[in-house]
C-alpha cells in the first residue's frame, strides 16, 4: 500500500503539510508560553504539520496485518504526547524526540493487542518501565539504560529485562535487515548454526563439492556452517563487510548446489 497516496482516517495523505524546523520551534514556544487561544491554535497546527512524521513511522509496521487507520490514530496519540512534553530549551529537533514517542505508542498498542498472552503482573512491570523510560528520556534528553530504569522502579535489573522482553513482538526470520541493492540480509542470516555432527552440509554429502571453491569461499562456508558463526562474526574475522560475506556465501552455495 502506498500510504502517501491514500486516505487514512479521512486524511488525504498526499496533501499533508510539512513544517520547517523554525516553524515547529515557533509553534512549540507558543504552545508553552502563549495565551490559551494561541496555545490551542498552535497545537492544532503542530499536529497537522507533523502528520507526515506519523505516516513515516507507521510504515515501519505495515507488514503486520494491522489496519492502517488504527495505527495512524495511535501514532497521532504518540505525536500529541510528544508535543505536550517537548522541552523547547533542549537543543534537539522535534522529530528526534517525537519519533521514539510515536513508535512507543504504536508498540504499546500492538503489545496490548498481541495474541501471545503475557501475565498481568509482567505486563504491569513492562508498562511502568516504558513510562519511566519516557520520563527519563524527557528529563535527560537521551536513552536511559536498563540499570537506570530498574533503579527508578526499585526492581532487579533481570526482572525489568524479562518484563520488557516479554512484550516484544515476534520477528520473522525472513524480515529484511539490510540491502545494498543486490543482496538482502535477513534476520536468519544473523543467526549462528550450532548443530555439530549432523550439520546439513554433511547430510547432503557435499564435502567433495566444496573442494572446487576458492580459498575465501571455503573459509566462509567453513566458519558459517561448520563452526556456526554469524555473517557478522565471519566478516569481523576475515576483514570484509557483512554484505560481501553474504554475496560470497550465496555464490558458493549456488556452486555447491550445482555440483
Amino acid at each position: 500500500m502506498q500510504y502517501n497516496k491514500v486516505e487514512i482516517c479521512g486524511v488525504n495523505t498526499s496533501q499533508l503539510t510539512v513544517l520547517t524546523e523554525e516553524q515547529k520551534r515557533e509553534l512549540l514556544r507558543t504552545i508553552h508560553n502563549g495565551t490559551e487561544s494561541e496555545k490551542k491554535r498552535a497545537r492544532d497546527k503542530m499536529i497537522e504539520g507533523n502528520l507526515r512524521l506519523v505516516l513515516s513511522v507507521i510504515q515501519r509496521f505495515s507488514g503486520r496485518g494491522e489496519n492502517a487507520d488504527d495505527l495512524f490514530q495511535v501514532g497521532v496519540i504518540g505525536l500529541i504526547k510528544a508535543i505536550d512534553h517537548f522541552d523547547c530549551t533542549m537543543d534537539v529537533k522535534f522529530s528526534t524526540y517525537g519519533v521514539p514517542m510515536i513508535i512507543g505508542e504504536v508498540r504499546r498498542y500492538l503489545r496490548d493487542n498481541n495474541a501471545v498472552r503475557v501475565s498481568r503482573s509482567m505486563r504491569d512491570i513492562a508498562y511502568h518501565a516504558m513510562q519511566v523510560k519516557e520520563k527519563l528520556m524527557t528529563k535527560r534528553n537521551r536513552e536511559p539504560s536498563i540499570e537506570e530504569i530498574a533503579a527508578e522502579l526499585k526492581l532487579p535489573k533481570d526482572t525489568v529485562v524479562l518484563a520488557l522482553e516479554s512484550i516484544v513482538d515476534p520477528v520473522s526470520l525472513y524480515e529484511p535487515l539490510f540491502s545494498d541493492g543486490n543482496d538482502t540480509i535477513y534476520v536468519m542470516d544473523q543467526i549462528g548454526d550450532c548443530s555439530d555432527d549432523r550439520d546439513w552440509l554433511d547430510e547432503i554429502s557435499i564435502r567433495d563439492s566444496i573442494k572446487n571453491l576458492s580459498p575465501r569461499e571455503k573459509k566462509i562456508i567453513g566458519l558459517r556452517f561448520f563452526k556456526g558463526k554469524t555473517q557478522m562474526e565471519v566478516a569481523d574475522e576475515i576483514g570484509i563487510s557483512q554484505a560481501q560475506v553474504s554475496r560470497i556465501e550465496k555464490a558458493a552455495l549456488r556452486h555447491i548446489k550445482g555440483e
